[in-house]
């Protein structure tokens, strides 16, 4: 298996655990990188940081390259100030996600491989899309079907590899149905399918919530945040055990890759919060959207992952029915989709929409979280 990297080098992938693990043995103090928590906490300060110091070096880049992104037309007329902001800010957020990650994440845990493969595939992805479009001036960058491919190739990767090599014991085909314990769906051989949804749906619902300044990576870090207290309790035998929910041996682990979310979507808030001086672009909220998705599939979350992501579902969902609705209809549902601009229209001011929708967003972690217990 691809993931079996220490078996074969037999060395350990962890940078700071392998280098300063060691030394507890004469200095006490060093056995604190064996905790997950404190690895957790540092990776998130280390991704701010990382977002602190190469957010103005990457932003003057853009600047410089003139990568600048394009308003629609049709939009709010309100956004039309926005012309020339530099986008593929994406680029930031990456970096303070894997490179907190590779320093203080277990490289060779298979769910920080995959996590990690998924990231850095759909960041490719957006970076591809970003990169036609405001470098090499196509209108559409990438078209929606070849966005389309590259989330569906990736998702029957990642599918092929958990149903034919699962990373647990246990780790199987069915999926926790949330409020209900004990019960489970079982997929079979419609599991693979099934990742294919949940990783092209969730990296498209945070793309399309990517519309106003510091609204999709403020509701990441909400997720994310949510998302790290279901994998750390997930990967704990007592924890798991309490709570009657699916114990994964290692899945612990993918806490301190969700502490380093946390830690990039709060730098990059930094340059993000209105009035942005970087936009993400799909080089972030595709990356970020498949994480999310990832994440939920590794942990046997996948329907936590709609409650959780309530917001991005509500931003989706508004867009699938005002095109169905005016197919069918020839009317609007709504006054402009996605919702956030619906309200914008309405009267509401840029900063009222974002703030509230993060009000949303904690709710529904905050309801997540609940599920734990209520069953």
């Amino acid at each position: 298996m691809f993931w079996e990297f220490k078996t074969y080098t037999q060395i350990k992938a962890d940078m700071f655990y392998d280098l300063f693990y060691p030394l507890s043995d004469t200095v006490s103090l060093f056995n604190i990188f064996k905790y997950i928590t404190f690895r957790t906490a540092y990776a998130t300060v280390t991704a701010l940081l990382f977002s602190f110091v190469l957010g103005p070096w990457i932003i003057k880049k853009l600047k410089a390259k003139q990568v600048e992104a394009r308003i629609r037309t049709d939009g709010p007329t309100t956004h039309m100030v926005k012309e020339g902001t530099p986008t593929m800010g994406g680029l930031i957020i990456l970096s303070s996600v894997v490179g907190p990650t590779v320093l203080w994440a277990d490289l060779a845990n298979p769910y920080i491989q995959i996590i990690l493969l998924s990231t850095i595939w759909l960041g490719i992805l957006g970076f591809l899309d970003d990169y036609l479009k405001v470098v090499k001036k196509l209108p559409k960058g990438l078209v929606g079907r070849q966005k389309l491919i590259g989330q569906i190739l990736l998702g029957l990767i990642l599918g092929y590899i958990l149903y034919t090599n699962p990373v647990a014991k246990n780790f199987d085909t069915s999926t926790n149905i949330p409020f209900l314990k004990n019960y489970y769906l079982e997929f079979g051989i419609l599991y693979i399918p099934f990742v294919i949804l949940v990783i092209a749906g969730s990296s498209n619902a945070v793309n399309l919530t990517d519309g106003l300044d510091g609204l999709a990576v403020g509701l990441v870090g909400i997720c994310a945040l949510a998302f790290a207290a279901l994998c750390y309790v997930t990967g704990r035998v007592d924890f798991s055990r309490y709570l009657n929910i699916v114990y994964l041996e290692g899945s612990g682990e993918l806490t301190v890759y969700c502490g380093a979310v946390l830690g990039a979507a709060l730098g990059f808030l930094w340059f993000n919060a209105h009035p942005a001086e970087v936009f993400m672009g799909d080089t972030g909220s595709l990356a970020l959207g498949g994480a999310l998705g990832t994440l939920a599939i590794l942990i046997k979350k996948e329907l936590l992952l709609v409650l959780v992501g309530g917001v991005f579902v509500a931003e989706a969902l508004s867009v699938i029915l005002q095109v169905g609705f005016f197919k069918w209809k020839r009317k609007r549902i709504f006054k402009m989709a996605p919702l956030h601009h619906h309200f914008e229209i309405m009267g509401w001011q840029e900063s009222k929409v974002v703030v509230r929708f993060w009000i949303l967003g904690a709710m529904f972690a905050l309801l997540t979280l609940s599920t734990l217990k209520i069953r």
